[in-house]
């Protein structure tokens, strides 16, 4: 393979679309429930000596879990004929065609990356190898063909 397997040129999707990690949120969910589950479970179960705080405690112990792992799988990258609006972890940025001058995603990159052109560079979690390389690479290749056919026709 190629050092830049997204070179390849596909034509972009049909707009509006939405890249996520799907087998990461998948995973991330399902232990979500799990652990709420078994929190709760142990908090109800627990021996007879246990005082309610303690029963709560543990209770909003799973819950406190399960809020971290949904926002585990909170990345999705939406894509419109004006832009792409990024949800990583905890932030989200909705950037305009034109503002996005490169999409790499390298030999060992965890996730995407876009150069912008305010200099900066922007992670999009979203698009990430971990949860397959094919689809990570397939998403690529659409995000920089939406770049490439809508990004030039605003700069």
């Amino acid at each position: 393979m190629s050092a830049h397997p997204i070179r390849t040129r596909v034509d972009p999707p049909t707009l509006p679309t939405a890249w996520r990690p799907l087998l990461t949120c998948s995973v991330l969910l399902g232990l979500a429930l799990v652990s709420l589950v078994f929190f709760c479970g142990m908090a109800a179960l627990g021996p007879d000596d246990w005082q309610e705080h303690d029963r709560v405690g543990i209770a909003v112990v799973g819950l406190l879990f399960a809020l971290v792992l949904a926002l585990l799988a909170r990345p999705v990258a939406r894509a419109d004929r004006d832009g792409v609006t990024v949800v990583n972890f905890v932030r989200k940025r909705r950037l305009e065609w034109a503002e996005i001058l490169g999409v790499n995603l390298r030999q060992g990159d965890p996730w995407v990356l876009l150069d912008l052109a305010d200099g900066t560079t922007l992670a999009v979690v979203a698009i990430q190898p971990g949860s397959g390389r094919r689809q990570a690479i397939r998403a690529a290749r659409e995000l920089r063909a939406c770049v490439d056919a809508y990004g030039t026709a605003q700069r």
